[in-house]
């Protein structure tokens, strides 16, 4: 069996997409208490955030597929390529990520127009997307594109810096990162129990969902209040946001870490399942 195949290299193009999503949707918030459009910035954050995770939920099936062909073998060969199938889908996340904080500054840029526009529109997002997607606006979105400079960083302060959120947030994106991945070579780990650990996925994205909005997005959320209501640093905000996507970098890093570890896990767990 090759290790490079078209089929990894589109689901790994797919896992790239999302993890640069999610990253640039941090930038909704930092536009939104820009330009006081606060609730439609988490409205549209809340847009990117789902469609995230439904192209996740697509790239799932054909993700579980690389583990159909390797199950027709059955041998330890077919186990190592697995994981190094699966190790490379982990890294494009990374390199998502790295491509969403090079695009930061420009997302910072056009989400601030988008919500002004969007405003306009009497926040129909249809009607919204036909604009922005037009010849005109797309010339215009050109113009202010924006690359990632050291003055952009002098601003940071590092007072403003909480090691609470930003280790936090590692976990949580090593979590979400592997979940599905994980569950699926739990899968090849216990064939007998397959169908149980690949449900198992789920879950574990589940849980890091609901720890991102318990323990993550409120704090944001707070800060984007108190800059909107000229309460607040802006530069504090850009701090948080700023570490907020250096920790999901490392997060996706840290996923090779605990990838083979996570599927033993859930290999274990499915039998109190059972």
């Amino acid at each position: 069996m090759e290790f490079i195949t078209n089929r990894l290299l589109f689901i790994a193009f797919f896992m790239m997409v999302i993890h640069a999503i999610d990253t640039v949707a941090y930038a909704t918030r930092l536009s939104g208490a820009r330009v006081g459009y606060l609730a439609s910035a988490f409205s549209l954050f809340n847009i990117l955030v789902i469609f995230s995770r439904m192209s996740n939920m697509i790239q799932q099936p054909l993700t579980g597929s690389l583990v159909d062909l390797a199950g027709k073998n059955g041998t330890l060969e077919s186990l190592l390529l697995v994981e190094q199938q699966y190790r490379f889908i982990i890294a494009s996340a990374t390199i998502g990520t790295i491509s969403g904080m090079l695009l930061f500054p420009t997302f910072v840029a056009l989400f601030s127009r988008a919500l002004f526009h969007l405003s306009l529109e009497k926040g129909s997002i249809p009607r919204l997307l036909m604009k922005l997607f037009s010849i005109t606006y797309i010339k215009r979105a050109w113009k202010h594109r924006k690359f990632p400079r050291l003055s952009y960083l002098k601003e940071i302060k590092i007072q403003y810096f909480t090691l609470s959120l930003f280790l936090s947030n590692i976990c949580i994106t090593a979590i979400y990162t592997v979940g599905v991945l994980s569950s699926l070579f739990a899968a090849l780990l216990i064939p007998e129990n397959a169908s149980t650990a690949i449900m198992a996925s789920g879950l574990i994205n589940g849980v890091a969902t609901i720890l991102i909005f318990l323990f993550v997005d409120p704090k944001i959320a707070i800060l984007a209040d108190e800059v909107s209501n000229k309460q607040g640093s802006y530069i504090k905000l850009k701090t948080v946001t700023l570490t907020m996507i250096t920790s999901r970098l490392l997060g996706t890093v840290l996923a090779q870490v605990i990838f083979i570890p996570s599927a033993y896990y859930v290999a274990w767990f499915t039998k109190f399942l059972l």
